[in-house]
């Protein structure tokens, strides 16, 4: 399973548009797919620096491409086949094969790749939709995850690390006095996104995951630096994260549609480039800050949200990181409870589910949290700041919150709202109202 079988399925669905005017990969294809953010799938065809190139952006840019790149139809059939796949990772490694449909470039040079370039103040273009594969060279403990990579010459990128998986095979490896071997996959089947994305236990490979989530269909390709990458990509890079060399990173844009602060940060140095034999090459473009970006980070955390809400919760509806929260920072909870404890016990599984989190709130599930305006109505109708507020201070949230009490660390304030009715309330007093008619309205004319 491709990208490629997959924008032909969402094709088939009416799900992807392609755009024939010629414009530039620095800026205005970027600047388009932000124009269509909740909408389908892009396919650009006429890019001006890259004649055989094609740029696809918004490829899981809404919860039902997820789902259907998944083959699940709800929210609570992904959230268990997620926290299955997880589970039966280590039973579906990857089949290793010797060929792919890739072949190896005779100059690495970075600066003849289609990467984009998106926002003004960033330092040049920015890789953000490759899945990184590291490898811990004592043990041989494999990790999967999606980084931000800036080239800053033909051969190298300085890669973003945040003190997760990858970060601590880096440190192990640096602490040995050795480089990180690296594959670099460019152009991956959503799944692959969604596991990369993911954060299982520290040993559980990412890949695995992808696997299972594809039903054992999912092959890889050993590189000559010792590492696995999909057989099926439109790009692999292998290469090393230095143990001693970095380089200033940034400023980027992140999730909060913010720019991160300047770091200094570990180098990448890439040893070989590979790219697909058939034309045209297609590049991903994944625009920070936007509904993709926030839907591939987010979505998971939905899943760890649901499972240990569930755990105190008799029963949990569903589950959003919301798009006024980035994607990251805040989570609306639908249950359906049967003690007015329980809302107070969700909030606190959400805390610890996702550390994160800045504000949760929990709702009846007669609201649809997929209406913001449904949400505020139930904080304006059920919610008592004086017996339904919970307040947690300086608790560890997200380094990248930009009002934190100790940016370094995230610690911050996090707010929980009880925003459901009570139990033993007159439920006439809550109850939304309905119209008892039904009209076509495509029937209706306006004049």
């Amino acid at each position: 399973m491709d990208l490629r079988k997959y924008l032909v399925d969402l094709r088939d669905s009416d799900m992807l548009r392609f755009v024939d005017e010629e414009l530039s990969i620095n800026y205005e294809i970027p600047y388009v797919i932000t124009r269509f953010d909740k909408g389908p799938t892009l396919e650009f065809t006429n890019v001006r620096e890259f004649r055989h190139v094609h740029v696809i952006g918004n490829v899981v840019n809404t919860r039902d491409k997820v789902y259907k790149a998944l083959n699940v139809k709800s929210d609570t059939e992904f959230y268990r086949r997620l926290l299955w796949a997880e589970n039966a990772a280590p039973s579906y490694k990857p089949v290793e094969v010797s060929d792919a449909v890739y072949e190896p470039l005779p100059n690495t040079d970075l600066t003849k790749m289609p990467i984009p370039r998106y926002f003004e103040l960033e330092p040049g273009p920015c890789l953000t939709s490759a899945v990184v594969i590291g490898m811990d060279v004592r043990d041989g403990i494999l990790n999967a995850s999606i980084h931000r990579l800036t080239p800053i010459g033909p051969d190298k990128f300085v890669i973003r690390l945040v003190p997760r998986h990858l970060y601590r095979i880096y440190m192990r490896n640096r602490e040995i006095g050795k480089d990180t071997p690296i594959s670099i996959s460019w152009g991956l089947h959503p799944a692959i996104l969604v596991a990369a994305a993911s954060s299982p236990p520290f040993g559980v490979f990412e890949l695995n995951m992808a696997n299972a989530l594809l039903d054992g269909s999912l092959k890889v390709k050993v590189l000559d630096n010792g590492v696995p990458a999909p057989a099926y990509a439109e790009v692999v890079m292998e290469g090393y994260i230095s143990a001693k060399e970095t380089a200033r990173e940034g400023p980027c844009m992140d999730i909060l549609g913010t720019y991160d602060e300047v770091r200094e940060q570990p180098v990448v140095r890439i040893t070989r480039i590979y790219v697909r034999r058939d034309s045209p090459l297609i590049a991903q473009a994944l625009v920070a800050g936007y509904s993709e970006h926030k839907l591939l980070m987010g979505i998971e955390k939905e899943a760890k949200i649901w499972q240990f809400v569930s755990n105190v919760v008799p029963e949990v509806r569903a589950v959003r990181l919301t798009d006024g929260g980035c994607g990251w920072l805040h989570a609306v909870i639908a249950i359906k409870k049967q003690s007015d404890g329980d809302p107070k016990n969700a909030i606190m599984a959400a805390f610890a589910a996702h550390p994160s989190l800045k504000h949760v709130v929990v709702v009846d599930d007669d609201v649809n949290i997929d209406e913001p305006s449904e949400v505020e109505w139930a904080i304006a109708t059920r919610f008592r700041a004086d017996e339904d507020l919970v307040i947690i201070k300086y608790a560890r949230g997200s380094t990248l919150d930009p009002v934190a009490i100790d940016p370094a660390q995230g610690i911050t304030t996090k707010v929980g709202i009880d925003a459901t009715r009570p139990i033993h309330s007159n439920v006439s007093r809550f109850r939304k109202g309905i119209i008892p008619a039904s009209v076509d309205l495509s029937k209706i004319k306006l004049k």
